[in-house]
């Protein structure tokens, strides 16, 4: 199934922007501390749900209104839209349910159950086709696609209005890439209001599918290595995705598990910011590749991060 996706407008995501008030956090932007650099971190880690997922899917759900929420809503997600969807989900009085991956963390399934959500599991590549099909078969609902919807990227677009409202000076915004709807959102909305800005999306060395797809200038497969930044990568490019990333995006810059994790420790050491993998991948692209004398904002998208895991990173263990 091919859906034709077309990034919203400015006047989309400022009306996002109106509904999603009072549903959300407005987060800080604020400067990496003891750092020369002028690097800014926006910090989306402080959504209610720990992530910037409670933008989309609040302006997804608050859009389609009551009528269409009657049966409930699903997603499919490895956790933080997963929590999005369930946190509106409560707060509007409906059921949710919830596609998960068997890799899933428990970290973000126990925040899913907390919510309320009903949590389904299934093997990876049946989850995948959940995203490429947008549904999952016998299950009822509205379905809130964690990526490419319209109404999730123009959620997530509100992102870009608040760092370009708060460093109006702002060169560079380094955004994660996951599946696209994020940094598909932010750029849709930056460029509207500053057309020379640059936005990257960053990934991971060890699922890097954008990096791929740009050097061959079409979506590629490539092969996918699980590691604790479960937010980021995949085996490919959304193909339905891939004409908004590929004109909205300057590139894709790549770190290495070791620096997300070196970004995670220096967040927690300097401006006492806990961040998932996916939310230090910016910082980790920032104090790697990012020209040093221009402003950088670095989206940390999430801080939902395993306890466990945190404390071996901040031991400087091996992962």
């Amino acid at each position: 199934m091919t859906h034709a996706l077309t990034p919203p407008t400015l006047d989309d995501v400022r009306a996002a922007a109106k509904r999603l008030k009072g549903i959300i956090n407005r987060t800080p932007l604020v400067r990496l501390n003891f750092e020369a650099r002028p690097i800014y971190l926006k910090l989306e880690n402080l959504q209610p749900i720990g992530s910037f997922k409670l933008r989309g899917a609040g302006n997804a759900m608050l859009k389609a209104g009551p009528d269409a929420l009657s049966e409930g809503v699903y997603t499919a997600s490895a956790g933080n839209m997963a929590q999005g969807v369930a946190w509106a989900a409560r707060r509007f009085g409906v059921p949710c349910t919830v596609i998960v991956p068997e890799h899933a963390p428990r970290t973000k399934l126990e925040a899913i159950e907390r919510l309320g959500g009903r949590v389904v599991k299934i093997p990876f590549p049946e989850w995948w086709q959940v995203l490429v099909e947008h549904g999952y078969p016998g299950q009822k609902g509205f379905f809130v696609h964690p990526v490419s919807d319209p109404d999730v990227m123009a959620g997530n677009g509100t992102v870009g209005l608040e760092i370009l409202e708060d460093l109006p000076e702002v060169e560079t915004i380094l955004v994660p890439y996951g599946g696209g709807g994020l940094v598909s959102g932010i750029a849709s909305a930056a460029r509207a209001l500053k057309p020379s800005i640059r936005i990257f999306g960053c990934e991971v060395e060890t699922a890097a599918p954008l990096r791929a797809s740009l050097a061959a200038d079409a979506p590629q497969t490539i092969d996918y290595v699980a590691s604790f930044v479960d937010g980021i990568g995949g085996r490919s490019v959304l193909a339905e995705m891939w004409p908004l990333v590929r004109q909205l995006v300057n590139g894709s810059l790549v770190v290495s598990v070791n620096e997300v994790a070196a970004a995670v420790r220096l967040l927690a050491e300097r401006n006492r910011v806990i961040a998932e993998g996916a939310g230090a991948a910016p910082l980790a692209v920032a104090l790697a590749h990012a020209d040093t004398a221009k402003p950088v904002a670095c989206v940390v998208s999430g801080g939902n991060l395993d306890s466990e895991v945190l404390a071996r990173i901040l031991r400087n263990e091996t992962l």
